[in-house]
């Protein structure tokens, strides 16, 4: 009877860390994203929740989205700009 108590604790044990882990999973590329601010963190946090609802179909998104640079583009250009502007006419 003790064995019977002590396996259901432990199984409900195993399903909170389970449910708190996938909770987790949700709530970590929006708080990657902004820590990085990222222009887009609202989005990425929304797709991290997706994809907790998908059962990680998004995540993967959600996660290489919140680790990119959009502002690369904008740093470049204004490198060509400051080059160019350096330049010897």
């Amino acid at each position: 009877m003790v064995l019977d108590y002590f396996a259901l604790a432990v199984l409900i044990i195993l399903a909170v860390t389970g449910v708190a882990a996938w909770v987790l999973l949700g709530i970590m590329p929006g708080r990657i994203a902004r820590d990085r601010n990222h222009p887009h963190a609202d989005a990425i946090s929304v797709c991290g929740w997706w994809g907790v609802l998908t059962m990680g179909l998004l995540l993967p998104v959600a996660y290489i989205w919140a680790y990119t640079n959009p502002r690369w583009r904008d740093e470049s250009r204004s490198d060509e700009n400051k080059t160019k502007e350096n330049e010897p006419t």
